[in-house]
């Protein structure tokens, strides 16, 4: 069986996405609905129209989960407005960038939950497919999803194509390849439609207008649909009651790096990065010094120990300079080299570039030597200065956000913590080693 890091968090009343975690079993149907589970589905298809899915998201203000977090209804909105009668929805869990795997465990403990979550979106939608695209390395996780999906079926929840809908949608899995690239949403759409994990060229191919077999298509993140059965059955008032603004409701945050206890942990919205790190993880590992923190994953620009009394939210975070991302919270502490850090991503990126773009291609590699050079003791100071002039032209530059997202954490890092990179030249090598 796969060993998986056990979720290190505190229960609280508040908890949506993650309220059967703590299961070595992903919960069964049965299980599920003594829990209430398909209530909300059961409520959809007998007394709202797809109109009343919609406005009960709309009054949550749920936003994605993926990252950008736009708001969920003006993204299905936008598939509603098209003439075009086939639709599609696509689940993203494709999760593949460093310090994430909150989607590995509501595949794992509560595959029925997502399960209702994407049949809700897709009758909210009208769409008559929906794709469920997880991380091909999950594999004890497709073979929990594939089982429930096959109870649910047997149930008469999906897949009937004589039925009305909701119950006519069709459900699939498709595996990711692993890529980072993969997890873009028009890259995901190629490697569904059977071709390479590439990014489609924005404008004119974005997904509401020309998604799936160029037919309008809705991709929502997989924490972002397993909300959906809690707003159905408690009231979008209810989940935008918990939270800090227009960011309402609770996120899954995973906490790594230099913690002492690391893991998932689902917290209202708002909640100060502080009091993640400190109550929530136990803080730095060791006794050591909190130095840096990712607050949204390292595509997010980091922020320094100083600036971690700030709320974790969409509009806080970036207020800040930095950003909610996935929500993976990655720390460091005053034992780590930053230059060091900044190579590792460096890396990341450089080999998840799928290539189509030659900025990215050449740009991610180019920015990994030169930081590399400077770590061995080879670098002077001009190399310094190309850092910053690498990364300036190169964002923006890219078909998706790839090549921005390795500038961008570069580039954070070396705004915050310049002079480590001058005493690597000055010492001719690293001294964190």
């Amino acid at each position: 069986m796969t060993q998986l890091l056990k979720p290190a968090r505190i229960l609280t009343e508040r908890d949506i996405s993650l309220k059967d975690l703590l299961v070595v079993e992903p919960i069964d149907y049965t299980a599920y609905r003594e829990r209430g589970g398909y209530g909300s589905l059961d409520r959809a298809r007998n007394a709202l129209e797809p109109s009343g899915v919609r406005e009960a998201v709309q009054s949550a203000n749920l936003r994605g989960r993926g990252g950008a977090g736009f708001p969920t209804w003006k993204k299905w909105d936008m598939v509603i407005r098209q003439r075009e009668k086939k639709r599609y929805l696509c689940c993203n869990a494709a999760e593949d960038e460093p310090g994430t795997f909150k989607d590995r465990y509501l595949l794992r403990s509560n595959p029925h939950q997502l399960i209702e979550g994407v049949i809700l979106a897709a009758y909210a939608i009208g769409a008559q497919e929906a794709t469920l695209f997880i991380n091909c390395r999950y594999e004890e996780e497709i073979a929990f999803m594939e089982a429930a999906l096959q109870e649910s079926k047997i149930q008469g929840y999906w897949g009937d194509s004589s039925a009305q809908a909701p119950a006519n949608v069709k459900l699939k899995i498709c595996p990711s390849p692993g890529s980072y690239v993969a997890g873009e949403e028009t890259a995901l759409l190629e490697v569904i439609e059977g071709k390479v994990a590439a990014p489609r060229q924005k404008p004119p191919y974005y997904p509401a207008m020309h998604g799936l077999f160029g037919k309008p298509t809705v991709v929502n993140n997989a924490e972002t649909l397993s909300n959906l059965p809690y707003i159905l059955r408690e009231g979008g008032e209810a989940f935008q009651a918990i939270g800090l603004g227009s960011a309402s409701g609770t996120m899954i945050f995973t906490l790594t790096g230099d913690v002492s206890r690391p893991g998932l942990y689902e917290r209202p919205l708002g909640t100060s990065l502080r009091d993640l790190i400190i109550d929530c993880g136990g803080g730095v590992t060791d006794g050591s010094t909190l130095k840096a923190v990712f607050p949204g994953g390292p595509s997010t620009p980091v922020l320094p120990a100083s600036r971690i009394d700030v709320p974790l939210d969409f509009d806080s975070l970036k207020a800040a300079g930095s950003g909610l991302g996935t929500g993976a919270v990655i720390v460091m502490s005053d034992k780590s080299c930053m230059l060091g850090k900044a190579i590792q991503y460096a890396r990341f990126f450089a080999k998840e570039s799928c290539g189509q773009c030659p900025p990215c291609k050449l740009g991610t590699v180019h920015l990994a030597e030169i930081l590399e050079k400077i770590e061995a003791g080879e670098g002077s100071e001009k190399d310094i200065e190309q850092v910053k002039q690498v990364c300036d032209m190169v964002k923006g530059r890219g078909q998706c956000f790839l090549l921005t997202g390795a500038a961008i954490a570069v580039e954070s890092i070396f705004e915050h913590f310049r002079p480590e990179f001058d005493r690597h030249v000055e010492a001719g090598g690293c001294s964190f080693t």
